[in-house]
């Protein structure tokens, strides 16, 4: 069986290697590559969308898809809880939605890795940088890893200072520092200190050809998983908090 699928924000970095791929994948079909200016009704007769825009965009765009009956990947930033949260609560009955907060294998098991680690420690930042053209920060993984571990935890995490600009933007009490540099791809680093004792996890990107096997999990499997997952950690075996949401399983994973 063939699936076809829509791809917003198909001109940008992420979603021109997602519209390669599909036309590239025997078992997949590009029913759509939209920019900004494409109708929506163009994803119309697709059987997944995914879309790699921007928040404000990307609301209109999942919910005129969940609500034609096109299950979702949003591989876009800015979907935090409370937000997914409120998605659920809408979602129609039998839909999919795969929140991708990074398409990489390595960044999925790295910050997994960060949860479980996580627990030991009270005190916790990150260092996360991408490519100079990247427009929000934090990153969305970097923001989900924080919330991952956040959630693993039976206590908060409360780190110091944290009203002073310099200290970065605090999720779910873990201060994120963001860096746009040219030359980088994604490098993410959790820096995790104890008594006489610093434990760093990082997951650098390479090249954008890490995203690939990621890419192509998530378009197969979306469909089979009503409801809305977080992250790729449950295709990998890795999923370590479940719950209940309208239309299905919510299992958040980092």
């Amino acid at each position: 069986m063939t699936i076809a699928v829509a791809v917003a924000g198909a001109t940008g970095r992420l979603g021109s290697q997602i519209a390669r791929l599909v036309e590239a994948a025997e078992d997949l079909h590009l029913h759509a590559a939209m920019d900004s200016s494409t109708p929506l009704e163009s994803m119309q007769g697709a059987d997944v969308l995914v879309d790699a825009t921007h928040y404000e965009a990307s609301k209109t765009l999942v919910r005129y898809a969940l609500e034609n009956g096109i299950d979702t990947v949003i591989a876009t930033s800015g979907w935090h809880a409370d937000r997914i949260a409120s998605l659920s609560n809408d979602l129609p009955e039998g839909r999919s939605v795969l929140v991708v907060p990074n398409f990489s294998v390595g960044s999925v098991v790295a910050s997994h890795i960060a949860s479980i680690a996580g627990q030991h420690f009270d005190s916790i930042e990150i260092i996360e940088a991408h490519h100079e053209h990247k427009v929000d920060s934090p990153s969305g993984t970097a923001v989900r890893t924080a919330e991952g571990i956040a959630s693993a935890r039976n206590t908060p995490v409360a780190a110091n200072n944290v009203d002073q600009d310099a200290r970065g933007q605090v999720v779910a009490g873990i201060p994120i520092h963001s860096l746009r540099l040219r030359g980088v791809v994604a490098d993410q680093q959790v820096i995790l200190g104890g008594v006489g004792e610093t434990v760093t996890i990082r997951h650098e990107t390479l090249s954008p050809s890490a995203y690939d096997l990621g890419i192509g999990l998530a378009i197969r499997r979306v469909s089979a998983r009503p409801g809305i997952t977080v992250g790729l950690g449950e295709l990998l075996g890795l999923w370590t908090v479940s719950g209940t949401a309208a239309g299905g399983t919510t299992k958040e994973s980092v």
